[in-house]
């Protein structure tokens, strides 16, 4: 089976920026699994992009991430880099909660996604009444497990 990933190594830098914004690039070398000299190559191109602004905080650097850029590739370019990082980056405090995962996304769809509009068959057609349903008790909420069910792309517009 070979050990390939779906992200190249520009993906992975920019996940390991979002996580920790004050990175040594030595770091995140380490964790991507490339050479520094690497890293500082894909970390200059970010920047003369657009997607990355760097500032000195004394001997250190600061990433910031440009997240209403888009992505570059054709098939990817109607999403933007905040929206892919919000599926994939984990957030300095732990691991990233799929119930804020969606709400980020489905925010991120409604303010960019064009208006809805019903079938022609539909909109020729009555609308039928939903049936009233008689409320029912809230009980206390159990532990609730996280979903692990496929994501729906037409709800968060794109995986990419």
């Amino acid at each position: 089976m070979g050990d390939w990933t779906f992200f190249s190594n520009y993906g992975h830098v920019l996940v390991c920026l979002a996580q920790n914004k004050q990175a040594r690039l030595r770091d995140v070398a380490q964790e991507v699994g490339i050479t520094e000299r690497a890293v500082q190559k894909i970390v200059r191109d970010m920047q003369d992009a657009g997607f990355l602004t760097i500032s000195k905080q004394g001997r250190c650097n600061r990433y910031r991430i440009n997240k209403r850029k888009s992505l570059r590739h054709g098939l990817e370019s109607h999403c933007t880099v905040g929206k892919l990082l919000a599926l994939v980056a984990r957030p300095a405090s732990g691991p990233i909660e799929t119930a804020e995962v969606e709400t980020k996304i489905q925010q991120a769809a409604a303010s960019e996604a064009p208006p809805v509009t019903a079938e022609p068959e539909a909109a020729s057609k009555p609308a039928a009444k939903a049936p009233v349903l008689p409320e029912k008790k809230k009980q206390p909420k159990k532990e609730e497990s996280r979903k692990t069910g496929p994501v729906d792309i037409r709800q968060q517009g794109s995986l990419f």
